[in-house]
């Protein structure tokens, strides 16, 4: 059975730093993953491995490497979420929060990119970027869809951010149940409260009514970048890091 109502999914595509496992969701007599995507089960490609040094480079580039990024990133405060959104995402993004957090109360930038995920995990990444006493702020890339967009919303409308080309997709969770009946009609119940939570969020992010936003989650409602600005959820189009 396939129950509609609003989730957010992404799916991962992390560099060879991170080798993300996938979700299989909880599986038990009734089995219930809640998600948000747009629908589009593409596969995404594998992402290559980073080629490592053979001997006969300089000494200066031999230091280059997924290490080097990786504290290149976390000196700068810079967070990035391409991909699908899963539990595994959020604990990455949960733990670089926190470390950056204890550091300093210095601005964090987040860049992010994806089709939409797991909702409990853009839950988590949503309330750990509004736990944190650090500013964040978030730059949406490419696409930003379904639960991508709730992460997206978690910051304040002035933090918001979007690059020129990028689209922005809202609508309602999908879910999936099995088992007996009585389990199944309170999954569903559950996944309908869902959507009505995660309305709530967009209305109050965007400044949006909550019939407006039913409405147009009711169905796949994409934005270009100036579109999300004049709805709410955009609160500034960038073309350069200067204009951050």
């Amino acid at each position: 059975m396939r129950a509609t109502a609003g989730f957010l999914i992404i799916n991962p595509q992390r560099a060879s730093i991170l080798a993300l496992r996938r979700m299989d969701g909880m599986r038990n007599m009734t089995e219930f993953s809640p998600f948000m995507d747009d629908d589009d089960d593409d596969d995404f490609p594998e992402v290559e491995p980073i080629p490592q040094p053979n001997g006969n480079e300089p000494d200066k580039d031999k230091k280059e490497g997924p290490g080097s990024m990786e504290e290149r990133l976390l000196k700068n405060r810079t967070i990035l979420i391409y991909g699908q959104i899963d539990m595994d995402v959020a604990m990455d993004v949960t733990r670089r929060l926190l470390v950056m957090d204890a550091e300093s109360q210095d601005e964090i930038r987040i860049f992010i990119n994806s089709p939409g995920g797991h909702v409990e995990s853009g839950d988590t990444i949503f309330d750990m970027i509004r736990f944190v006493k650090s500013p964040v702020k978030v730059i949406g890339t490419g696409w930003v869809a379904s639960a991508g967009a709730l992460i997206y919303a978690a910051a304040d409308v002035d933090n918001r951010y979007s690059l020129p080309n990028t689209r922005f997709l809202l609508h309602q969770p999908a879910g999936g149940a099995t088992g007996q009946a009585s389990d199944i009609a309170i999954e569903a119940q559950e996944i309908i409260k869902m959507r009505r939570r995660l309305n709530e969020i967009f209305a109050r992010q965007t400044g949006q009514s909550i019939e407006k936003v039913e409405e147009d989650t009711d169905r796949n409602f994409w934005m270009s970048a100036s579109q999300a600005k004049d709805y709410g959820l955009v609160g500034h189009i960038i073309e350069s890091t200067a204009e951050l």
